[in-house]
């Protein structure tokens, strides 16, 4: 082989990579959690106080220039210092400037500078959805290969050198090396040279106390012990399955005999047609019972954990697509909808999360 073979050769061997971070998909739905909570808290203190203007008579500094100004600072600070606690403070005040932006997206969509435009409420709710599923896809689109694993193992060492590592961060690395071992065998030794160094790095890191999981434990025992109770899986479920069935006959009546109108002395029926809400809705219910019905037969036959993750995709599908005709009618009215969705899905979560800990064989599917 000539040195010009080899050298392409090793230049096709060593071709850049787009790589993704392994805590990048949880951080970017903390920073989602952060916008939404930033939103909820701006408009609740505007109604309180009565929508007071920060300005004169000429000038009126409106909050999405504070926003604008605590995205800023979150890029600043994810670009000048390294740690934990740099990447948390910047997920932070990105979190927050993206919320005080959003809540006046009505002033930038309409010519008027309406703040309180109908569909803002829609259209946040709209954004916030696309960059979940965007985030989503990302992240599951494929399971990490062996340089991810190794990179994001090696970006785990670098901040314990200084800073020490919680026990979960350390036991996150160790995965990920023998994930990066285990996916290249004997083929790659130099790759085996490098979760070497990596893993002595890992292993001689000091200790650091986790409080962010300590809070998360506390905020746990906080929860009433009636939520956690067995009953509410079954309960929530079959609420889901039959209310989804309601909604699938409801659209098969109204694609029947849509739009037409019966008032007589002892009988008055009205189905309206269709409209685009009602399509949404009707195709809600169809994925809803589909998903949801087979789960609750199979947790009957024993399949749990299986059943409880399609219950909670189930229970999401339903709360976002229903969410979206709630904010286009209700705007912000919609949010009693969607807390009832997530609580159910916080409830298949907890209830997955025990599965998980009991080592059963479908608990390592």
């Amino acid at each position: 082989m000539s040195a010009t073979d080899t050298g392409a050769k090793t230049a096709a061997d060593t071709k850049t990579r787009v790589l993704r971070n392994v805590y990048g998909s949880s951080e970017a739905e903390a920073f989602l959690i952060i916008a939404i909570i930033t939103i909820l808290v701006t408009r609740l203190y505007l109604v309180i106080t009565g929508f007071p203007q920060i300005g004169n008579g000429t000038l009126h500094i409106a909050h999405a220039l504070w926003g604008g100004a605590s995205m800023m600072v979150a890029l600043l600070v994810g670009w000048l210092f390294l740690g934990t606690a740099a990447r948390t403070t910047a997920i932070v005040l990105g979190g927050i400037g993206f919320g005080l932006f959003l809540d006046e997206i009505g002033k930038f969509v309409t010519q008027s500078n309406d703040y309180f435009y109908g569909p803002s409420a829609e259209i946040m709710y709209v954004m916030v959805v696309t960059l979940l599923v965007i985030n989503r896809c990302v992240r599951d689109f494929r399971q990490p290969n062996a340089d991810e694993c190794l990179a994001n193992a090696a970006h785990i060492a670098s901040e314990g050198i200084i800073h020490g590592l919680t026990d979960r961060r350390r036991q996150d690395a160790q995965k990920l090396l023998r994930r990066a071992l285990d996916l290249t065998g004997n083929k790659a030794p130099e790759l085996a040279t490098k979760a070497d160094a990596i893993g002595v790095l890992i292993n001689t890191a000091r200790g650091r106390t986790d409080w962010l999981y300590a809070l998360e434990k506390r905020a746990a025992r906080l929860i009433p012990g009636v939520f956690k109770k067995n009953f509410w899986v079954p309960l929530v479920g079959w609420l889901l399955v039959i209310s989804s069935l309601i909604g699938v006959v409801g659209g098969i009546i109204q694609l029947a005999v849509g739009g037409i109108s019966i008032d007589t002395d002892s009988t008055q029926l009205e189905v309206d047609r269709m409209s685009v809400s009602g399509v949404i809705l009707f195709i809600s219910a169809i994925l809803t019972v589909a998903v949801a019905l087979p789960a609750m037969i199979a947790r009957h036959r024993g399949h749990t954990l299986r059943a409880l993750r399609a219950l909670r995709l189930a229970a999401l599908i339903y709360t976002t697509l229903n969410a979206l005709v709630d904010f286009a009618v209700d705007r912000f009215g919609a949010l009693t909808g969607v807390a009832i969705g997530l609580f159910a899905m916080a409830i298949f979560s907890y209830h997955i999360s025990n599965e998980q800990t009991v080592h059963t064989p479908e608990a390592h599917d």
